[in-house]
């Protein structure tokens, strides 16, 4: 998150739109729209960005000042690692809020998607020291799997990058401390299933919590169990998902793929 208007530097010229990045423009656009209904944006701030299939080093993000229900197909702009546009655009970009996003696809070769949010679910359970708690299915999903990041400020620095990227390793999500989650998938589809997993692992620690009675926990034994089983071999996720996520966004408003 950045509050302060970056436009990026330099514009190079970008190649003909291929049909593989058409295709990854729409699911780009979707998950917007899609994080959009389910109350996950925060004004402008936060975003998602997927690399130009084919294109080493360019990805696409939303543009900076247009909400998440206004971004579509057309209107992502395409940029290089530095957050420079690549191409003709009439949207500047956010190469700030960019940064974090930089650090994680020029670091994973698997980070096709990188999603970062600041839902209030995840922010809260991002606060607590033990963090993540282990109370639900859908936190099972990331035992062993999640990462941390201590909270650093405003302002994302190339050394931090270096830090973050390194407490997120080979996992496929993380709670920034006191700022919020980040999910990184092999397709636009695995970054928000993961994200929507996340969300409502967070939102159930917190509900559970409210009672405030103690939480039952399984042993770690079972829990790491599960933890094997929902990740299934390394199968990647959302691939049943999206489909009937698109179907539901198509049943509202198609315009996201314009």
């Amino acid at each position: 998150m950045s509050f302060t208007h970056t436009p990026a530097g330099r514009v190079t010229e970008a190649g003909p739109r291929t049909e593989a990045e058409q295709q990854t423009r729409v699911d780009l656009a979707a998950a917007y729209r899609l994080a959009a209904l389910n109350g996950w944006d925060d004004l402008v701030y936060t975003h998602v960005s997927a690399s130009v299939p084919g294109e080493l080093g360019h990805f696409l993000i939303n543009p900076f000042g247009l909400a998440f229900d206004e971004v579509c197909a057309s209107n992502l702009v395409k940029i290089d690692i530095e957050g420079n546009i690549v191409g003709a655009s009439e949207h500047l970009v956010n190469a700030t809020g960019f940064a974090l996003h930089a650090a994680v696809h020029a670091a994973r070769a698997d980070a096709f998607c990188v999603m970062h949010l600041h839902n209030t679910a995840g922010v809260a359970v991002s606060a607590q020291p033990a963090g993540l708690l282990p109370a639900s299915q859908h936190a099972l999903r990331f035992y062993g799997h999640l990462a941390y990041h201590d909270y650093e400020g405003l302002a994302f620095t190339p050394t931090e990058g270096e830090r973050l990227v390194a407490h997120l390793g080979n996992k496929p999500a993380m709670l920034l401390r006191n700022h919020g989650t980040l999910t990184a998938g092999r397709t636009v589809a695995e970054a928000y299933v993961l994200m929507a997993t996340l969300i409502k692992a967070c939102e159930i620690q917190l509900q559970a919590q409210a009672c405030g009675s103690e939480l039952v926990v399984p042993s770690d034994d079972v829990a790491a169990r599960t933890a094997d089983q929902l990740y299934d071999g390394g199968a990647i996720e959302g691939a049943l998902e999206w489909p009937a996520l698109l179907r539901k966004l198509d049943r509202s408003d198609r315009t996201y793929r314009d």
